[in-house]
Parts: structure tokens; sequence; C-alpha cells
């Protein structure tokens, strides 16, 4: 049911005053790294889904996954309540009986890379499997191809990396390995929904592919994910392991989809036990409501646009720091991508007169934001240093420790205005002057 015009009229009005457009006050106003961008439109429906009564998973969850599995070209569409929990489910799920010789079992390994964030790798050890850390490629910041033949062992099941920061890793390549030594592939998406490799989407080359939807990434719902397959076993699975592990699969609020609800005979269970509370998987609770599904169709529509920004400020800021190329390395797209950009890396070369610290320290001071390339190293964090958590390493990771000690990133999402960008540019040519003049 959409809400009166009425309603809608002073809804709007009511935005524009609790979000009046601010004039940018250079060295005052905060740039961030990421960021939201929304409008009326978003409370609109966030408030249509509140007078709907319903709240958990309901029609705007349906309309949010079939605009999404559309704009994929993708079979099946599960949402959930964040990144990480689709990250969760994602390897969960490949640990299903019902997979049978494919499952993944306690000591199989999956490869992943050590450059990367939590949420990619601890789902991998939860699950009582062991990662396999390799290197990644000094200029794309993606994992190196050269390492995942040298990482596969007998105990391999499946990769499980991520995009960085929207630059595509080659999905193609890294399919094609695991297709051909029989592997699962875990595309994790968060941070490139609307980035293209090879001509194709990223998020479509998984055999399960992961979404976040927090503010920082490409469109949000505040907190709130999804996964897209074009397994039906698959698909099926997930939504087990996302809803309790429950065996049934009617839809919230509704029951008997099977026409066979007290008609089962499971396990040891006595013929007829109600479907709705039959278990087959060791599951969780990791919907997300309705509101947060809202929030995500308004902003759907607005994707194209954000990926069109992304591009441009991406442009403007490479194009804008190139003088200083010789001290500071940027991000190159991966070959045959076109990157929807989530971040601006930067590494600083080695025999630059500065460091890392004092450039990231400056921008601080005049309120443009910085954040570190996630975990860097995740082998030194305290997570693994000191524990009994099984692992491997490939190789030295050596670039991995570079990228921990000299790299960090800026904002260019769509939030940002030319004024902002100019800021970050002169911020930039001011700290460089010491050691750029003759």
């Amino acid at each position: 049911m959409s809400l009166p015009e009425s309603c809608e009229r002073v809804l709007r009005d009511f935005y524009h005053e609790r979000f009046p457009k601010k004039a940018f006050i250079p060295g005052e106003t905060p740039i961030p790294p990421s960021g939201k961008v929304f409008d009326a439109s978003e409370c609109l429906r966030m408030t249509e889904a509140v007078m709907d009564g319903w709240w958990t998973e309901g029609r705007f969850a349906k309309e949010f996954e079939l605009k999404l599995r559309s704009y994929l070209g993708r079979a099946f569409c599960i949402t959930t309540n964040s990144g990480s929990s689709a990250n969760l489910l994602a390897l969960s799920a490949l640990t299903s009986r019902r997979l049978g010789d494919r499952r993944l079992k306690k000591g199989d390994e999956v490869i992943t890379v050590a450059a990367g964030f939590p949420a990619t790798i601890t789902p991998i050890i939860q699950n009582q499997c062991i990662p396999v850390f390799v290197d990644i490629d000094p200029q794309t910041y993606n994992v190196d191809l050269n390492y995942l033949e040298t990482a596969l062992s007998e105990k391999t099941r499946a990769v499980m990396i991520a995009h960085t920061l929207g630059n595509p890793f080659p999905a193609q390549e890294v399919l094609d390995f695991c297709e051909r030594h029989h592997l699962w592939l875990i595309e994790d998406t968060c941070d490139a929904l609307g980035s293209f490799y090879r001509g194709k989407l990223t998020g479509t080359f998984g055999h399960i592919s992961t979404f976040s939807f927090y503010p920082a990434h490409h469109i949000t719902m505040g907190e709130g994910g999804a996964l897209t397959t074009q397994d039906a076993l698959l698909s099926k699975i997930i939504r087990s392991f996302r809803d309790w592990g429950r065996d049934c699969w009617c839809e919230p609020g509704k029951d008997n989809t099977c026409g066979c609800r007290y008609g089962w005979k499971m396990g040891t269970l006595p013929k007829g036990y109600d479907h709705k509370y039959v278990y087959s998987e060791v599951g969780y609770n990791l919907k997300l409501t309705d509101m947060q599904a809202a929030l995500g169709v308004a902003q759907m529509e607005k994707l194209a646009d954000f990926g069109r920004a992304r591009r441009e400020n991406y442009k403007i800021l490479r194009e804008g720091l190139r003088s200083f190329e010789h001290f500071l390395q940027f991000p190159d797209p991966t070959p045959d991508a076109d990157p929807s950009w989530f971040g601006f890396l930067i590494t600083i070369k080695p025999g630059a007169p500065f460091t890392r610290d004092q450039l990231v320290s400056f921008l601080n001071q005049r309120k443009i934001g910085t954040r570190y390339l996630f975990a860097g190293n995740i082998v030194r964090q305290p997570l693994f240093v000191g524990s009994d958590i099984s692992h491997r390493v490939i190789g030295d990771l050596s670039v991995s420790d570079n990228v921990m000690l000299q790299t960090f990133w800026i904002g260019c999402y769509p939030g940002l205005s030319s004024e902002m960008l100019q800021f970050v540019i002169d911020s930039f040519s001011e700290f460089m002057q010491p050691f750029t003049s003759v």
C-alpha cells in the first residue's frame, strides 16, 4: 500500500528541513572516505514499510531480491542482515551434507588473500576450515594468480576472495582455476557492486557471490547484505542456514507452500511432524527487516548514477595527483576491468622523503578522511599472532607487508563534490611543496 500524497508531501518537506544542503568550507567540512547518499525517496520507502506493519522480511525484501538478481542476471538472490553475514552464509552453506562429496568438512582448506577484510576470512575459521593465505599483485592490490597453483593441496576445496576497493580481481581466470580443480568459488563483491570484468558484472562469476549494503558501500540498507547464485540447491541451502537451519521453505507469514506440511517423514521424527519445525542444518537467524529492504529498493534506482560518479571521481583524483607519481603509487585497474571504485588507494614509494603517517596526519588535520587497506597483512594481526588458529601461508607475503606499512586510501564516493575533490588535490600539493621545490 502506497503512502497518501499528503503524507508524501509532509515527508519530503521534513526531509529538506532535516537534511539541508550545506556549503563546503575547506579545512572545516569533513571529507569522509565513504558514506551514504540518499534523498527523500529512501525516507518515503522506509516509512511505507513501517506503515505496512509487517517489519520482518516481506514485500520489499522480495522486490529488492528481484531487482538485484535482474540487474546481475542471476537466477537466485537471498537477502541477509549484513555483508559479513552473507560471507558467513556462503561458506557455511558449502558445509551442508546435501552437497555430498563436494561439501566442506573440518580441516579442508580455502584459499584467500592475506591483504583482506576479516569478514572474508573469519567464516573459514568459524567453520573449522583452514585459510591458505596468498599474496596480492602490487599494481591492482588483488590476488596474484601466480600463487594459486602453489597454494593448491589435496585438502583444497574452495577459493574465497574479494574484489579490492571495487577493482575486480581476474575473476574468469580464478573461476577457470576453480573449475579445473573442482573447487568452489565464493566471490566477495561487497566492495564492487557495479564493476565489470571482461564485460561481465562482478558478482556473476562465483558459485556464490556476496554483497554488502553497509553505509560505506555502493548502495546502502543501513545494514544489509545479499547472496546470489545460479544453483537452485545452493539457494535452498543458503536460505535454510539463514533461517535457523529449518527445512521448510515457506515465506514468512505463509504456511504449507509444499502442500504437505503435516505429511513429511524425516529422520527419526514422527510422520507428519510440522514441517515448519523441522531443521536440517546448523543455522542462524540472519534475516533483514523490510525497512532495510525498502531502503535498498530506493537505492537500486540510483546505482547506475552512483557508479558513474565513482568512476568520474577516480579520474579527477588520478589526474589531479599525477604529478606526484615519483613519490606515490596509485591503483591501476585490473586489465580488462572497468571498476566502480570503492576508494582511491595510495602507496608511498620506496625512497619518498616522508612517511605514510606524516601524509595521513596532514590530511586528517584538514578533515580529509583516510583508511588503511583493511587488515593489512592479516597474519600479523593479534587474531593470528600467538594463537592456535590453523592456517597456511604461501611465500613471504611481501606485498601484503608493504601494504600494511605504506598504503592507505581516500574517498571517491558519490557524496564528494567537485570542491571537495579539488581541496583534496590542493592539500596534496601543499604537503608535497617542500619536497618538490628546487
